[in-house]
């Protein structure tokens, strides 16, 4: 019965890593809204746009609980010889870490980024451009969080380092969660 309760977060646990798995999806979302707010008050209103951004904050809420979820379940598997500030700050690091790599991506297409003509010029020529993209960004996501699981684990300092960074975000996200409970008020308020 120990080795199962071993397993189990604590209370504070569970709490900063459901904040540490909303941290990314919370400020991506904002710094969405806040790219989007000027020409969805020229096109429409300023009332429409905090309706656009609280919808947002809302979904960014519900995802935040299904990545949580996931992340939990995944961390039963991670062995009980660390403690479970370390168990917290492994997931947290490769959540963070993940979540910088989709931001990446998103962020690749929305302000139109593309790779230099020589690139692309030599990925044509390979006959397999697509196999070499997915390649190579499969072997840098992987080296991340390869990397950063192995500092969590093996070096005391970016410990340390990861488990105050995670104190100071947890703060932040706090706010993040206190902006959807008045995103989901002005949800229903638009609603009913």
């Amino acid at each position: 019965m120990t080795d199962f309760k071993t397993q189990l977060y604590s209370r504070q646990g569970l709490w900063s890593l459901f904040l540490m798995c909303a941290f990314p999806l919370h400020f991506w979302t904002l710094l969405l809204a806040f790219r989007d707010i000027s020409w969805l008050t020229e096109r429409s209103n300023l009332w429409d746009a905090i309706g656009v951004a609280s919808y947002g904050l809302v979904f960014a809420f519900v995802e935040s609980l299904m990545v949580f979820l996931i992340v939990a379940l995944l961390g039963l598997l991670i062995s009980t010889k660390w403690e479970e500030a370390r168990r917290v700050a492994l997931l947290s690091t490769l959540m963070l870490a993940l979540s910088l790599w989709a931001m990446y991506g998103q962020a690749y297409f929305i302000w139109n980024m593309s790779p230099s003509d020589l690139v692309l010029k030599l990925m044509t020529q390979s006959g397999h451009p697509y196999r070499i993209i997915f390649g190579i960004t499969l072997i840098e996501v992987a080296l991340t969080v390869a990397v950063s699981a192995f500092l969590v684990l093996r070096w005391d300092k970016f410990f340390h380092f990861m488990k105050e960074a995670i104190d100071r975000l947890s703060l932040l996200t706090s706010l993040y969660l206190a902006l959807d409970f008045f995103g989901l008020v002005i949800v229903v308020i638009r609603n009913i």
